[in-house]
């Protein structure tokens, strides 16, 4: 019985990363001889098993085969007469197809984690090491086309690993599952599990030119796609291009570390630009309307959580008025407070603020842009907090107020503050 470790930890201890999570492959092990060893068994598809104090994973060396479309229907066949070179041939990328192997020193049982020593034999039948020499992702054998969520999974590692490219033969690949019609059997959960990792990678942009550049935005994101293309004005926006300009607040988002809630928001807050009739452009007059109707669609058909489709609605919907805060009154001020919620989530608020500053350093040549409409929008936000409205609302029902009269008098009273605060 040989072990390895494999995968991700191998890969990033190479290129000189933070190794995270280490996983294990064990080969000549049967079920059962994990069983006496005190491993404890997890999952049914395959047998992988957690190390009894360090709850790391060990599977058994595997192959597998796809017998159904999409990610699901793989025939697994996990015994002691599987080799590790063809464990690490199902695996994704070259640079993912690197193991080192495990010597284990002790003599107790179960196995004690300190008597591993990882002795530097490296097993790399696929040229995972050459490949990260030369920033490379590539495909390891024609079984990277059985799981089209890999497609996905590439994508993402381009917005993580942002000096490598995708091989040319891996490219052509995924062009051909495309069209195929391999993506088309994605589960929506999985879908948005590689999507939302892949929102909070250091340049995000980098996954969504990858899935453009093979065809499967097209697929998984129409809407999104639809963008490249389509012209705004120059005078507000220098890059012109539509998918551009989300292309560059996204990445704005990543670099001030936003949330995943405003990653979301800022990928779809302009998705209405898409449906614009020709013959109004570059102009996308109601383009916040239609793209709070787009998202919100995009967002049931991928399960987006709660969260995210609640504040990318929001950002859609009110971003230009956000932008021309600076020329509102304070009854006008308070009116967008209300429609954004923001006396009962101050926080989501300032989520809110966030996505809409990155709006607008979004373009080009203005990602160090200052944006005032965030600091004076939060200060009158802080106003109207401070005003008392349980006074407020009882000095109203003792004048004989009720209903929506009680609320009129507390919007006078916000708007008040408002007039002598800001």
């Amino acid at each position: 019985m040989e072990t390895y470790l494999v995968g991700g930890a191998v890969r990033d201890a190479l290129m000189g990363l933070p190794v995270q999570d280490r996983d294990w492959v064990v080969v000549g092990a049967t079920p059962q001889a994990m069983l006496d060893a005190g491993y404890l068994p997890v999952g049914r598809d395959f047998p992988v098993f957690l190390h009894p104090r360090t709850h790391e994973e060990y599977a058994l060396a595997r192959t597998e085969r796809k017998t159904a479309p999409g990610h699901q229907g793989f025939a697994v066949h996990a015994a002691p007469d599987v080799t590790l070179e063809e464990d690490l041939a199902r695996r994704d990328l070259t640079i993912n197809s690197i193991a080192v192997h495990a010597q284990y020193s002790g003599a107790t049982v179960p196995f004690d984690p300190k008597d591993w020593e990882v002795d530097g034999l490296l097993v790399d039948p696929y040229g995972g090491q050459a490949d990260i020499a030369g920033k490379v992702l590539r495909h390891v054998t024609p079984a990277f086309r059985e799981d089209p969520v890999r497609i996905l999974r590439l994508a993402r590692f381009c917005a993580r690993f942002t000096d490598f490219g995708v091989a040319p033969e891996t490219m052509n690949l995924m062009r051909a599952m495309v069209q195929d019609g391999e993506v088309d059997h994605l589960v929506a959960e999985r879908v948005w599990q590689e999507l939302a990792r892949g929102l909070m990678e250091a340049q995000p942009s980098r996954m969504f030119t990858v899935l453009r550049d093979c065809g499967a935005l097209a697929k998984l994101l129409p809407e999104l796609d639809r963008l490249w293309g389509v012209p705004q004005r120059a005078d507000y926006h220098p890059e012109v291009d539509t998918g551009a300009h989300v292309m560059l607040v996204l990445d704005q988002a990543a670099r001030m570390q936003a949330t995943l809630p405003v990653r979301f928001a800022c990928l779809v807050h302009d998705l209405g630009k898409g449906t614009t009739p020709a013959e109004a452009l570059p102009r996308h007059i109601g383009h916040e309307e239609r793209s709070v109707r787009l998202l919100r669609g995009l967002c049931q058909r991928l399960r987006v959580p709660v969260e995210c489709t609640e504040l990318a609605s929001v950002v859609a919907k009110e971003h230009g008025n956000i932008h021309r805060s600076e020329a509102l009154g304070a009854a006008a001020l308070v009116r967008l407070l209300e429609r954004c919620d923001a006396f009962r989530k101050p926080a989501r608020f300032a989520e809110i603020l966030l996505a809409c500053e990155c709006d607008a350093r979004g373009r080009l040549g203005l990602h160090d842009s200052a944006y005032p409409q965030a600091t004076r929008l939060a200060q009158a936000l802080s106003l109207a907090q401070a005003v008392a409205t349980d006074v407020v609302a009882a000095y109203a029902v003792s004048t004989g107020a009720t209903g929506k009269k009680i609320g009129e008098h507390i919007f006078s009273a916000r708007t008040e503050a408002l007039s002598t605060g800001l």
